[in-house]
Order: C-alpha cells, then structure tokens, then sequence
C-alpha cells in the first residue's frame, strides 16, 4: 500500500491516538448491532479482548498516517496484520463464516472513519487533508480484511484436513472391528457425534455424487476396504424415515444395504453387506436390502459345509441315474416345503397327483423311516434350499 496523502502532523495523531479506546469501543457496538452473526459472540472476556484487537489495528492505521508515503507499511510483520490474520483463525473456529468477518470489517470502517474523520476536523485538519485521508483509511482496511480472509481460509483449510484425517481413522477402526473404547476415543478426537446405529453400504463410486447430501447425518467413508476399486463403502447413520428411507435414498445406486447395528459394532454390517454382493442382480438399480435375503445368506455362508451336507443328506441318490435324481430331488424339496400336500406339491411341479404319489414312494424306498426322523429332515431342507 503506498498512499499519496499528506502526512498528518503529531499533535492531531496525539489527538487520534486519545480518541482509539472510544473508537474500537464504537466500532465493536456497531458490529454486533448491524451483523447478525456477531449479536451473541462478543460478550464478557471476547468482547474486550476483540476491542483491543480493533484499538491495536487502528494504532497501526495511525503509525501509517504518520508516514503515508512509506511504501508497504503493511508488512507480514505488521501486529495489525498479524492480529487480523490471528483473528481470521479464531473467527474460522468459531463457526463464523469469511463473510461475516468482511461485513463487520465494511461496518468497522465505516464507523471508525467517520469519528476518526471527525476527530481530524476538530483538530483543525483541512478539508483536503481529511478527504485523502479517506483513500488511506480504506487502503488499510483493505489489507485487513485480506490478512483475516487469508487467516479464516488457512484455518478451515487445516482443520477440514485434520479432521478429515480423524474421520478416515475412525471409519478404519470401525471397520476393523476394534474394541468399543478405542472406537469411542477415536470419535471424539475426530469431534464425530456418535449415532445410536450405523448401517454399512456398499455401492458403486460413480452412484456416490450426491447421495452424501441426500443422507441426514455424516456418514463416514472408510478410504480402506475389501470391496473392490470402483466401490464405496458408508456407515450410514439413521436418516430420517427408518431403514425405508435410507432404501429410498439409495434406490437407483445399485447398493447393498448391510443390517442396522449398534454403531461400535458396525463391522458386522459390513461383512453381512460383503457376503451378500453376489446376490446382487447388476441389471437392477435398487438396493439389494440384506434384511430381505437372511435364509439365503445363512444357506450360503460357509459354501463348502453346504456342499458337504448336501453330500451327505442326498447319499442315498448317489446311486439314481441323473435324470432320474434331479426329478427325485424336485420333488423332495417341493415336499417338504409343502409340509408334504400332494396337490400342493403336484400343482408347484406341474405334474399329476399321482406322479408325485409315484415319486415319493421311490424316494421312501431310498431313505426308509430316516424321513421321519427330525433331524434328517432339518438337513435336507438345508441341503435343498
């Protein structure tokens, strides 16, 4: 900033400096009254401390009134900048947005140039002096507001970093499955309000856009996962609506929806959503609800028992030609569906009542009173589930 103004001389800078506690004091009452924002941040302790802050950043005015001329007398080093870009920082931690802080910087010089102005004619400053003074007040303010804006956007910038370093470890450990405690430590470190349940969802990346800001809640994306390179995984929070409106905001996203768990315990659903992928037909849209698919997802959860019980239960067609045994096989597991009504069965097969008679009478002579036993039925219905 390099100013072409008169210098102004010491006794009116005398006069000034007397008038700065009255200024900031000014200043600040019409900051509060003419910026929403500020009406009920400055009380107490902040409102003194922000009023010295003003009173140090308008001595610094004064110091470049003094020499007008000087060029760049707002160096880095400057305590006014210094104190605008600390106040920049502070302002971004309070939650106050950039522009706020602009508005209360126009109002501040618009308060603090009038008195100050007023103060200068009082002291017998002319006219001429006083309007090119203006073009320096407002120079000033200039590179205070810049300073605060640079401070405000440095410490949001660093913060959404950090916390969002917070928010990847803690969706890690979640993932991981790590003990209640370590979970909770690592949600308040990351300033994360844990919600009563969280749901897993696995989704492709290209259906995220946008399902972020349709969920209610922050959902945490852990950066790590088994999933695959071109899917997402979310722990959800509840949404409004339950379940039904998570499942409505993600209809059309091709998701997998885990079970609705205690949030510390939220590995759970992932895994659930994990062993349910290959249910997922990718020619439909809608969510695959795992709620919806828990029979098929115990029959199939451990494939090699599976197979290995089916080994076992259907023994005794091993020695039935195939043909012969698939129709067998239909059969038995239509009965036993059925609880054994063989028009029900006949009906479901698209056959005659008496094929089916027929059919189980051979499937009878194969397994013998076995069929009556509890258990050997519990096992074939798994195996032919």
């Amino acid at each position: 900033m390099e100013i072409d103004t008169p210098a102004l001389d010491q006794a009116t800078l005398e006069l000034l400096r007397a008038k700065l506690p009255e200024v900031a004091t000014h200043t600040i009452a019409a900051v509060v009254q003419e910026v929403p924002e500020y009406r009920e941040g400055f009380q107490g302790g902040m409102r003194a401390a922000i009023e010295q802050m003003v009173q140090i950043a308008l001595a610094g005015f004064l110091r470049v009134a003094a020499k007008p001329r000087l060029a760049d007398p707002g160096m880095p080093q400057s305590p006014a900048l210094e104190g605008a870009y600390a106040l920049g920082r502070g302002e971004a931690r309070m939650g106050r947005s950039a522009d706020a802080l602009l508005a209360a910087y126009r109002v501040g010089a618009r308060v603090s140039w009038r008195e100050l102005a007023a103060t200068a004619v009082e002291g017998g400053v002319p006219a001429d002096v006083v309007a090119s003074f203006a073009e320096l007040v407002f120079a000033y303010i200039d590179e205070l507001s810049a300073a605060s804006v640079a401070g405000h956007t440095d410490e949001t910038e660093t913060t959404g970093r950090v916390r969002q370093l917070y928010l990847d470890r803690l969706a890690q450990r979640l993932l991981r499955g790590n003990a209640p405690e370590v979970v909770a430590e690592a949600a308040t470190r990351a300033d994360w309000p844990a919600p009563e349940t969280l749901t897993a969802v696995v989704l492709p990346d290209a259906h995220v856009r946008g399902l972020l800001t349709a969920l209610d809640g922050t959902p945490l994306q852990p950066p790590e996962h088994e999933a695959g390179a071109d899917l997402v995984v979310l722990l959800v929070p509840e949404v409004p609506g339950g379940r039904a409106g998570l499942l409505r905001a993600l209809a059309g996203r091709h998701a997998v929806v885990g079970q609705s768990v205690a949030w510390t315990d939220v590995r759970a659903s992932y895994l659930r959503a994990m062993r349910a992928m290959p249910l997922k037909d990718l020619s439909d849209p809608d969510p695959l609800d795992t709620d919806t698919h828990l029979a098929t997802l115990v029959v199939t959860a451990d494939p090699t028992a599976r197979e290995d019980l089916r080994a076992r239960a259907l023994a005794p067609l091993a020695g039935v030609r195939d043909a012969s045994a698939e129709k067998l096989e239909e059969t038995l597991r239509m009965w036993l569906l059925l609880q054994g009504r063989r028009d029900a069965v006949a009906a479901a097969l698209f056959v005659h009542p008496q094929t089916v008679r027929y059919r189980m009478s051979q499937i009878r002579d194969l397994w013998g009173d076995s069929l009556d036993d509890p258990d050997v039925v519990r096992d074939l219905v798994l195996a032919l589930a």
